[in-house]
């Protein structure tokens, strides 16, 4: 790990507004970013299609349109989308093995950020149909954690956090189903947000998981990951879900006030053990306080969560059912992904519109915490992040187990469709990355962000890069040295005292 002058034009918004001045040309940044990613491919792994012809040829169109005087919020900038997002002439696989048409037309986020001026220099990797924390598939092979690459950067949208992480882009698109824009971002040092569902649109899916899945922004900074998600923001008239407009970019650059934050341990209740490891309670310790430094109410109180898990399990299972019935060859998927595309005609029917209909009543439990409180910070996940293979050979029932004790505490905010952040919370002291959320109730984006913004303006999280170095054109990923801790201690503590232990094992 270094703490470093990042160089010129590494940030979203330093690269658009140096696009904007003339300081550097899209071919210039566009062709840097292949770079990196080509020379980064044998060992991160982070993207599944890389559109190298046609992105020199959208940053030299960017570049003629930046010369007349044109103007956009990204004109000419390179980003990444996941790889369960329609990019015209690419197919569309999430992660599956097989031959997948190409897409003849863009989502209506990518069109979006088309119309900003963004260049997609390709698709990220991501696990079969998004459903685990890590990024591991026999059709693309194992995604590397930037920090240390015997670890996983999470899952599923591992491919866009690691590309964010080790400068490949300045931000990426990912998706969040149960965590999986906030898992990664926790585990490779990144903010990611989770917006309001329907806040970025899904079409050409009217809604994507039963509602359960948004996409959202993965960037270096709060203002950069604000300043993706106000350009892919919007919707399609076919869209389920339409929530009132917000103004992310400009939220990063407003006081937050005094707020009342919820400090909150318990997860929801899933039946599988969920012991919090002891480092990620020291960071998310250390955020506290730092949060009751700055002046803030922070206090240990709970959301009453209720039987949620009864609500996302048969929401999450047919969407991946749904998924299913799109891949060209079936016998080529993970058993898992058989094993809960079953599972959902269970679950399906009645069961799943009960599922659906219980929605409102979860949004009056958890919401009555809402009403002492402005926003809740908790970990973003229960252990550091696992090493490569831990979970991807596991049975269905043994990755489950898993994957609930490492990573408990985002998805109900998915059932709900609430936004959330997750933000950098520090090391473990072998050097892997630790997160904190900050979650919301409905439409409170502005309000995260600023807060958000707030922290990363104490804390300078942005600064620590892990060290990606390249030799004789070949990479090689550098394990980090032992970290300083991060977050700075109020005149008293929040929670429990800081305590070492050991970081390799899932939900330990």
């Amino acid at each position: 790990m270094g703490t470093r002058d990042s160089g010129p034009y590494e940030g979203l918004a330093e690269q658009a507004a140096a696009l904007a001045a003339g300081q550097v040309t899209s071919g210039e940044l566009v062709r840097r970013s292949l770079e990196r990613i080509d020379a980064t491919q044998g060992t991160l792994n982070a993207f599944r299609r890389v559109r190298a012809e046609a992105a020199l040829a959208e940053a030299a169109a960017a570049d003629r349109r930046l010369a007349a005087g044109e103007r956009r919020p990204l004109l000419g900038v390179p980003v990444a989308v996941k790889d369960d997002t329609d990019v015209a002439g690419e197919p569309t696989a999430f992660g599956c093995a097989g031959a997948f048409p190409p897409k003849a037309a863009d989502s209506e986020a990518v069109r979006r950020l088309r119309a900003a001026g963004a260049v997609i220099v390709g698709k990220t990797n991501a696990c079969e149909l998004g459903q685990w924390p890590f990024t591991e598939g026999p059709a693309f092979g194992e995604t590397r954690n930037p920090w240390n690459p015997g670890h996983t950067p999470g899952g599923s949208s591992g491919g866009s956090a690691a590309a964010v992480a080790a400068g490949l882009v300045p931000a990426a698109l990912g998706t969040d189903g149960a965590g999986s824009v906030r898992i990664p971002a926790a585990w490779t040092h990144l903010v990611g947000i989770k917006p309001q569902r329907g806040r970025i649109s899904t079409w050409p899916d009217a809604e994507s998981f039963q509602g359960v899945t948004v996409l959202g922004p993965l960037a270096r900074t709060v203002r950069d990951a604000a300043l993706l998600l106000d350009a892919a923001a919007g919707n399609h008239a076919g869209d389920l879900h339409r929530p009132r407009p917000v103004a992310a970019r400009a939220a990063a650059d407003r006081d937050p006030g005094r707020l009342r934050i919820a400090l909150s341990w318990k997860p929801a209740f899933t039946g599988t053990p969920t012991p919090l490891h002891p480092e990620v309670r020291s960071a998310v310790t250390a955020l506290a306080r730092t949060l009751a430094g700055l002046g803030h109410q922070v206090e240990e109180a709970e959301p009453d969560y209720g039987l949620i898990g009864l609500a996302f399990v048969p929401r999450a299972t047919t969407g991946v059912r749904e998924w299913v019935a799109r891949a060209p060859d079936r016998t080529l998927l993970d058993r898992r992904t058989r094993d809960a595309a079953r599972l959902a005609r269970l679950l399906g029917g009645p069961v799943l519109r009960r599922a659906r209909a219980a929605e409102r009543r979860q949004h009056r439990r958890v919401g009555a915490l809402f009403g002492p409180y402005d926003l809740v910070l908790t970990p973003t996940t229960a252990a550091p992040p696992p090493r490569i293979g831990t979970l991807a050979k596991m049975s269905g029932w043994q990755t489950d187990r898993a994957m609930i004790a490492a990573c408990p505490y985002a998805w109900p905010w998915n059932v709900l469709g609430w936004p959330g952040i997750s933000v950098p919370a520090g090391f473990t002291a072998g050097g892997l990355p630790l997160g904190a959320q900050l979650l919301g109730p409905s439409h409170s984006e502005p309000l995260l962000i600023s807060l958000a913004a707030q922290l990363e303006a104490e804390l300078r999280w942005y600064e620590r890069w892990p060290e990606v170095r390249m030799a004789a054109g070949r990479p090689q990923t550098v394990p980090p040295e032992r970290p300083a801790r991060t977050g700075r201690a109020a005149p008293h503590p929040v929670g429990a005292a800081d305590a070492d232990g050991p970081a390799d094992a899932v939900g330990r």
